[in-house]
């Protein structure tokens, strides 16, 4: 009887289950740690011109978030639960350090503003891509093209040091995540439909992982994006 119950209720767990709740929970903890971490070090004079004054450490978490990013995206499915837990920890601190730097380029009022902003866009698109019945799989194409040109543009633009290209680029770069954020979401809700109470758990913890760091980065750069615009108002 005891062994039926704890059947019976496992089953109920697992229907119960949402792979796109839990890339929600993920990922505003990512961006919590995110943000604790940034505050913190902006907070702290000395570490700050740690880093300001060493490009080796700046640079190097960088090069460790990018390496971070393509090692999850490859590789998820084949590390264990707690190894994706902590490399999706680590890659949200690792971004911590590197954002701290907005808290002397930027006015406190200017990063709130485009904090609430970017929650506000990015609620809109994520809450247009569960309703909609249009399929947008087709702009996925279409969408990394448009991040593979603004990556091209930016770095034209580091020898040419033109405002308008730069804040040419900005707005585009709006646009573009904000498309990216209504594909994915839509992407991530279709297989939660699938997927969700099927998959074992430690599938479900890794999928929720996976989906939880594209949305992350959604949200960043469209919030990374509108500092730029706005920090022009200063």
């Amino acid at each position: 009887m005891g062994f039926t119950n704890e059947y019976a209720y496992n089953s109920s767990a697992v229907r119960d289950r949402s792979i796109i709740k839990n890339v929600y929970l993920w990922m505003t903890a990512g961006l919590l740690l995110t943000g604790v971490v940034a505050y913190g070090l902006s907070s702290n004079p000395s570490l700050m011109r740690s880093i300001i004054t060493n490009p080796i450490l700046f640079f190097g978490a960088m090069i460790a978030e990018l390496g971070l990013v393509m090692y999850l995206s490859a590789r998820i499915m084949q590390m264990s639960v707690q190894g994706a837990t902590f490399a999706f920890a680590l890659y949200s601190a690792l971004n911590g350090v590197t954002m701290s730097v907005i808290f002397l380029a930027y006015t406190g009022a200017t990063i709130s503003l485009a904090f609430f902003t970017t929650a506000a866009t990015f609620g809109a698109m994520s809450l247009y891509a569960m309703t909609t019945k249009r399929d947008l799989s087709g702009f996925g194409h279409y969408l990394m093209m448009g991040v593979i040109g603004i990556i091209i543009v930016s770095v034209i633009n580091i020898f040419l040091k033109s405002p308008a290209v730069y804040y040419l680029i900005s707005y585009i770069g709006v646009a573009v995540f904000m498309g990216l954020t209504a594909f994915d979401t839509q992407r991530i809700l279709q297989m939660s439909n699938q997927m969700s109470g099927s998959v074992g758990e430690a599938d479900y913890v890794r999928l929720s992982i996976m989906g939880a760091l594209k949305l992350y980065l959604d949200f960043i750069n469209i919030f990374l994006f509108l500092l730029r615009i706005f920090g022009r108002r200063r």
